[in-house]
């Protein structure tokens, strides 16, 4: 089984996180941040992962410290899920439309980390949330599952909506990234009978 279980204590937060890559879309989701539960039972949804976490922050002060660290804790998974990453497609891209919104989301899980956030958001927050802890969301992913990532806004006005189809999309580019490669069904024993 391609799964990981992470727990991560620091002064800001206590986490744990469980993950299966050959889920089926199921999400218990409780960050203490209602818009990110929203955003990764829509990740979770699109990614067909299964995904669980709880997380108690510093959410008196704001939610930095517990987006950052889910992040981390999402990219630990990740990795560990994969292993040595053999027998996968390695690769994802998806283009996502939501209403006036267009988000591409490409992805290549080479080992080396990279960023490329070109995401303009016309809101500095969305509720309570403020939206730039979606960049730091993905760095700390990215530098805890090594990869190229990049997510740019083609279109958008509703901050909420280029949000939204940023993680639905990384949910459908990941999905396809670590797919098993059928040019290799071997190489991933834990996934026989997937293919």
């Amino acid at each position: 089984m391609r799964t990981a279980s992470i727990q991560r204590n620091t002064g800001e937060t206590q986490i744990q996180l469980t993950l299966n890559l050959d889920g089926t879309g199921k999400a218990e989701i409780a960050t203490g941040c209602g818009f990110l539960d929203h955003m990764l039972e829509l990740f979770t949804r699109h990614g067909d992962f299964d995904l669980s976490v709880v997380c108690h922050g510093d959410v008196q002060v704001d939610y930095h410290h517990s987006v950052e660290d889910i992040g981390i804790c999402l990219g630990k998974a990740f990795q560990e899920a994969l292993g040595d990453k053999r027998g996968i497609v390695r690769y994802g891209q998806f283009l996502l439309p939501m209403d006036e919104t267009l988000v591409l989301c490409a992805v290549d899980l080479s080992g080396r980390d990279y960023l490329g956030w070109a995401v303009d958001l016309p809101a500095a927050k969305v509720g309570d949330f403020d939206t730039e802890l979606a960049k730091e969301f993905f760095l700390g992913f990215v530098r805890n599952c090594p990869g190229s990532l990049h997510i740019r806004k083609v279109e958008g006005e509703n901050t909420h909506h280029i949000l939204e189809a940023v993680f639905k999309g990384m949910g459908r580019t990941l999905k396809g990234a670590v797919a098993p490669d059928p040019r290799h069904p071997d190489e991933i024993p834990s996934t026989k009978g997937l293919l």
